[in-house]
């Protein structure tokens, strides 16, 4: 057999599905393109360093599968993406990267560990200090950082100590380096120049191991797969006190990273953007995700997107999502472009039916909309909404908890998730529950909204427990509310009804309610 050539650096996707999703992994949960991995390995590709991507989670790979693999390539370097299908479950899965990296060290793997990612961006010191099988950690979104370590002639403590953007371990202590800067929008096209999907496996067609949500794919488990995700900006202007996301942006050297400190919004071209759709098409790929938290935010970049995506779409075969927040989803022309563009369904944070509420967690910048009125102008587009709300915001009584289901059944939207506010690492939230001496997940496995173990914040008026009660008793009741499987059966057929329902009878079970697994 021919000797492979060097990898530089591989990397490394955990699987963590069955612990974070319980039962739901199986059939419901998607699973998602690593974004971010593919966007550094096409960022050291560009400037000749090799790589490789292990996606454990598309594969189902054993430990010890992922060992084998490890050996036949000899990477120099295994860096663990540990983001998830949206960047708050960054922590979540943070839990099947220690075991792996802890399992991969007994095994005397060579190559040094290193790991990326939304929890060690918020608590990097925390986090080395803890985890012994990390040798070190990027603290923001790492892509010169990581350059400049693959420029090393060895990645031992005297070599890693001139890194800025990365927290090592010297012997026994744990070294938290000057901040790296992060791409500047005039240098994205050149410096996160697209993805390296070459690398993703797949089993007979590029992407057929991913598959989309499925009120994505219309509730149609043939229309899930294959599935692609990208982003055509990173970072968000908002600073949402429950939100994470601005991590990647990070600036500091604090200990504790607050992302709401990060707020910036970076992007790629139309032009270059539109190449990767392009990519993606070619290769049969009609199911995509644009991961932007706010992609219809700034129309000097998603205008001309649309339009141009809108030209490939004459045939109304694409179906793509997005994200937006109700308060800057409002003209009538604007959504029927991004309709012509192939975003069938757009996923709204709507987060509470309460007014003071949604102004609170939004630090006074979610301008006061009708929502009711914006909902109805989206469908008029003939556009899917898929909303999402927060149950135990700060404020939210068993009346506002109320008052925002009765909402949910009122817009009777195609798409309904709710989140249990939950102290994510990163998030304003977190420092609070840290000052109010608030009772914190014990594991990872506990920041997960879907989770055993899961553990959300309490209110002034509601416990942990009645939170997530209110909140899974109510994914039980809207999936069964029969104005909406009636619109869905209008709509997507009686199949897409008939799965739904097959779906809210699975029950998830929470320590914290007293089941037992």
């Amino acid at each position: 057999m021919k000797k492979k050539d060097k990898i530089d650096c591989c990397f490394l996707i955990p699987n963590n599905a069955k612990k974070s999703y319980q039962k739901l992994s199986e059939t419901y949960s998607a699973i998602e393109p690593p974004t971010w991995a593919l966007l550094l390995a096409q960022s050291i590709r560009s400037i000749g360093f090799e790589s490789s991507i292990i996606d454990a989670n598309a594969e189902n790979l054993s430990e010890d599968e992922i060992s084998n693999k490890i050996k036949n390539i000899s990477p120099g370097l295994i860096c663990f993406v540990v983001y998830g299908q949206n960047v708050n479950a960054g922590t979540t899965n943070m839990s099947g990267a220690i075991n792996l990296s802890t399992f991969l060290k007994k095994k005397n793997i060579d190559s040094k560990i290193c790991l990326i990612g939304s929890h060690v961006q918020a608590l990097p010191v925390e986090t080395l200090k803890k985890e012994k099988s990390i040798d070190f950690a990027f603290t923001n979104e790492g892509v010169y950082a990581l350059r400049n370590v693959l420029k090393l002639k060895s990645f031992n403590s005297n070599s890693l100590k001139k890194i800025k953007g990365i927290v090592y371990r010297d012997r026994e202590n744990v070294v938290l380096n000057p901040p790296e800067k992060v791409v500047p929008t005039d240098r994205m096209d050149l410096d996160l120049p697209g993805y390296a999907w070459d690398l993703l496996p797949f089993k007979k067609k590029p992407l057929d191991l991913y598959r989309a949500p499925m009120w994505h794919a219309e509730y149609d488990f043939n229309k899930r797969t294959p599935y692609a995700s990208l982003q055509t900006s990173l970072g968000c202007m908002f600073k949402c006190n429950f939100c994470m996301i601005n991590l990647i942006n990070r600036n500091d050297s604090d200990e504790i990273g607050v992302a709401s400190n990060y707020s910036n919004m970076r992007f790629w071209s139309p032009d270059f953007i539109i190449k990767e759709f392009d990519k993606l098409i070619s290769m049969g790929v009609k199911t995509i995700r644009i991961v932007d938290e706010m992609f219809l935010l700034n129309p000097k970049y998603y205008i001309p997107l649309c339009e141009k995506l809108a030209e490939r779409n004459k045939d109304d075969s694409l179906r793509i999502w997005s994200y937006s927040r109700i308060d800057t989803v409002k003209r009538p022309e604007i959504l029927n472009l991004v309709r012509k563009a192939g975003i069938k369904w757009l996923a709204l944070g709507i987060e509470s039916g309460d007014k003071s509420i949604r102004l609170e967690v939004s630090k006074g910048k979610f301008e006061d909309v009708d929502v009711k009125k914006v909902i109805n102008k989206v469908h008029e587009a003939d556009i899917n909404v898929m909303a999402n709300y927060i149950y135990g915001l700060p404020g939210d009584t068993e009346e506002t908890i109320k008052k925002t289901f009765e909402l949910s059944l009122d817009l009777c939207t195609t798409g309904w998730n709710t989140y249990a506010a939950m102290a994510l690492p990163g998030s304003q939230l977190y420092k609070e529950a840290l000052e109010k001496n608030y009772d914190l997940p014990k594991n990872y496995e506990g920041y997960s909204f879907h989770s055993y173990e899961t553990l959300p914040l309490p209110t002034e008026t509601l416990s942990a427990a009645e939170v997530i009660k209110f909140r899974d008793n109510n994914f039980i009741k809207y999936h069964n509310h029969k104005p909406f499987l009636e619109k869905i059966e209008k709509k997507f057929g009686k199949i897409a009804a008939e799965n739904i329902l097959k779906m809210a009878q699975i029950r998830l079970k929470r320590k914290i309610l007293g089941d037992q697994l």
